[in-house]
């Protein structure tokens, strides 16, 4: 065999050699980076790695319920769930999407029109607040980009009746109408944190549990009683709906802790429904709505006169003629009725009287009393839209005509509530208590009126429910009640009109022991009956005599009879 030269024996073991260190050169780059990787840059892959795959998902806090005083529920939060996809990932990756358009009210079109539109987007809505159940249905059929998110949806189990009361919440549950918007961070939750491993299709591979619990709202509970709102609205709405009226307000105050047990509105709203929602039915009348009381404030009149030593209860009033002429103005009574005392004054309902009452004790001083019993200012109750009131005042002095239509309820606007306040002041011995919707421990309340006084106007309101006066359809059987009717003429672009009233009547019960105050207003009542003894008045008999029973106070020795008709 030929035998190889030394050149051949020398190239061939260069190569040998040079294999070999390549292959170990490479080998000890391999080590160096392994090395590099698992132990020098351990975190920043880890973390890179986590970026990619692991997510942070929001935990959904439900919002407190709020309920009436006994624990009635008004508004709970039900679990539901949104439907979301993600239009960049199904454009990219060219998911089909039609199979969700038969568990949608959506057409397989439409859902694609929609990715097409959003196509830059990550993140978008396609159905909110579905049931758990049909939603399952779509995550069970895995398509990428499609998923579901826990959330909650608010139901009110008392729809209308206490709609104006509680309000609601817009889609992502944060308040906007009554109690739902005023104590909004209190009711509010706060979303917890969880962590979770995702492949690049977005499915679940491993959940990594809770990295920050959720915080639920907390519970609000009224002062409403769900029993009497019930009764009062049953009865407001039929009125409302018998007289041919435009709107309606009732009130009823607990007289010795301030709460509000009972706030009604027509017309209402049901907050569970809100596709036909008009701004006339969710406004909150009691609370937004002003106008001049009338007669209803003509007891404080008295009341700040007897205060101020200027009369007595048995002070005689002389009416005669009727009329009383002031300046270019005359104010007149129904008709002449003559001498009376100032009981009969109320009964009777007379302008002229307490015209002169007033004349007596000075605008001025009258004034200052509203001030105190607190017309003109907002009860503070937090709801929106709460309105202050208007009381005319004069900085320099006051003239005849002022301090007279004050007396009888011209020349001042304010709220049922404000209203419901001040009898308040006159059930509760002259003590005013703060009002207030949140049933808690009651407040310290002030002195503003005289005990003894605020008793005597008390007794004197009892005439006007009796056979001479002028709300004998507000008589209660079985109870004796106190109250004062009001017919106010509305005002229009060009002053008072003539065919358009307010119907309003205040009364408390039962004169004996004072439990409860309710305001009624029925806004322009068409038809023949319009005054407020034969429009507000009965309403207040029935929804009186319903609550009082409700609230277990036991009936009066005196025996009533129901009397028929009705008088101014």
């Amino acid at each position: 065999m030929p035998t190889k030269n030394k050149y051949e024996n020398s190239s061939s073991s260069w190569r040998h050699y040079t294999v070999m260190v390549l292959g170990l050169a490479l080998f000890s780059l391999l080590v160096v980076r392994l090395t590099q990787l698992q132990v020098l840059e351990t975190d920043f892959l880890q973390g890179e790695s986590e970026r990619r795959s692991v997510r942070d998902h929001k935990i959904h806090a439900f919002r407190g319920m709020v309920v009436d005083r006994n624990g009635e529920p008004l508004a709970v939060s039900t679990p539901v769930k949104s439907i979301w996809l993600n239009p960049k990932q199904i454009i990219k990756d060219e998911v089909d999407v039609s199979p969700l358009a038969k568990h949608l009210n959506m057409s397989a079109r439409q859902i694609k029109n929609k990715v097409n539109k959003n196509k830059n987007k990550e993140f978008i809505y396609l159905q909110r607040h579905m049931s758990p159940l049909l939603a399952g249905k779509i995550e069970a059929l895995k398509i990428p980009g499609v998923g579901a998110q826990q959330e909650s949806k608010r139901f009110y189990p008392a729809a209308e009746v206490t709609s104006h009361v509680v309000g609601f919440t817009n889609i992502d549950e944060r308040g906007i109408e009554g109690v739902e918007l005023a104590f909004d961070d209190w009711l509010q939750g706060t979303p917890g944190k969880g962590r979770m491993v995702k492949d690049r299709l977005g499915r679940l591979v491993k959940d990594l549990g809770v990295t920050k619990p959720a915080l639920s709202g907390n519970e609000l509970t009224l002062s409403i009683d769900l029993r009497l709102q019930y009764q009062a609205y049953r009865e407001l709405k039929a009125s409302v709906q018998q007289h041919g009226a435009k709107a309606g307000s009732l009130i009823i105050v607990d007289v010795s802790s301030g709460e509000i047990l009972a706030l009604v509105n027509q017309p209402a709203f049901n907050p569970n429904n809100r596709s036909h929602l008009n701004a006339e039915a969710v406004r909150n009348r009691s609370v937004t709505d002003i106008f001049e009381p009338g007669s209803t404030v003509k007891p404080f009149a008295i009341a700040a006169a007897l205060s101020a030593g200027q009369i007595s209860p048995s002070t005689i009033i002389n009416t005669h003629p009727g009329f009383l002429r002031l300046g270019n103005k005359t104010i007149r009574d129904h008709r002449n009725y003559g001498e009376l005392d100032i009981a009969g004054i109320l009964t009777k309902s007379s302008n002229v009287g307490v015209s002169k009452i007033a004349l007596q004790l000075g605008g001025e001083k009258l004034w200052g009393f509203y001030q105190d019993l607190g017309l003109g200012k907002p009860v503070g109750l937090g709801l929106p839209g709460e309105h202050g009131g208007q009381v005319a005042v004069t900085t320099n002095n006051w003239n005849k005509l002022q301090s007279a239509t004050l007396a009888y309820g011209y020349g001042l606007a304010v709220t049922s509530l404000q209203l419901a306040q001040a009898y308040q002041v006159l059930a509760n011995g002259g003590v005013k208590q703060p009002l207030s919707l949140i049933h808690k421990t009651p407040e310290p309340g002030q002195q503003v009126l005289p005990k003894k006084v605020a008793s005597q106007v008390l007794d004197m309101l009892q005439g006007v429910v009796g056979a001479k006066g002028t709300a004998r359809r507000a008589k209660v059987d079985g109870y004796r009640v106190a109250g004062k009717t009001g017919t106010v003429h509305k005002v229009g672009r060009n002053g008072y009109e003539d065919e358009q009233y307010l119907s309003l009547f205040a009364g408390i019960a039962p004169v004996d022991n004072p439990k409860i105050v309710t305001i009624v207003v029925v806004d322009d009542p068409a038809g023949r009956e319009y005054y407020g003894g034969e429009v507000a008045a009965p309403i207040f008999s029935r929804v009186t005599q319903s609550s009082l029973r409700l609230l277990n106070v036991p009936p009066t020795e005196i025996e009533s009879n129901a009397v028929a008709g009705g008088m101014l």
